[in-house]
């Protein structure tokens, strides 16, 4: 140890190095922070996921989700840890109001997976943020129901009249669809 004080005093640009050494460490700590909390406070962003979703909360109940359909991309947060995991989705609600998240090869998707585990989670339409249940759909005729929604929705979206193109639903193992309840209809029952 003695012999690294001696050397240390002998050079002292071995002292200036060190310093440098200590800053760039300490700005590149700090970069990493604002990186990790822009992240966590801005994302999901495209494709980007993010974690947790910022907004207004509603905590009445809705059971009419139609205005859903005014939104290009809903944004859900499901529980994982350590940190939740929120990202977009495609959503959409039918004409009686029921509201359906699909997705394309979603087996073993990271939300997808936390959804089966725990159906509670959050859903942000806008700047409003509401507590929800998912359901996976199994039944045929519900998974054709939010597969002509979600259709509908698309060729509105693209700027279409009329009715869209018929497009068969493709197989249970491509593409999957969730059904969103809200947290506080549920909690009324």
């Amino acid at each position: 140890m003695a012999a690294v004080r001696q050397c240390v005093a002998h050079r002292p640009w071995l002292r200036a190095r060190g310093s440098t050494l200590v800053t760039i460490l300490i700005v590149l700590l700090a970069l990493a922070v604002a990186a990790f909390m822009a992240w966590f406070l801005a994302c999901p962003c495209e494709r980007t996921p993010g974690s947790h979703l910022r907004g207004q909360l509603v905590q009445d109940p809705v059971s009419d989700w139609r205005f859903a359909n005014a939104v290009r991309l809903c944004q859900i947060q499901v529980r994982t840890r350590p940190l939740p995991h929120a990202i977009n989705l495609n959503c959409m609600a039918t004409e009686e109001g029921d509201l359906y998240l699909s997705c394309a090869s979603c087996e073993g998707k990271r939300w997808s997976t936390a959804a089966l585990n725990d159906p509670r989670a959050r859903l942000r339409l806008d700047a409003e943020v509401y507590p929800v249940q998912l359901t996976r759909v199994t039944d045929e005729s519900e998974l054709d129901k939010a597969w002509r929604t979600r259709a509908a929705k698309v060729h509105r979206l693209r700027g279409g009249d009329g009715a869209p193109a018929e497009n068969p639903r493709p197989d249970d193992g491509a593409w999957w669809s969730f059904r969103v309840v809200s947290a506080a209809t549920l909690a009324d029952s």
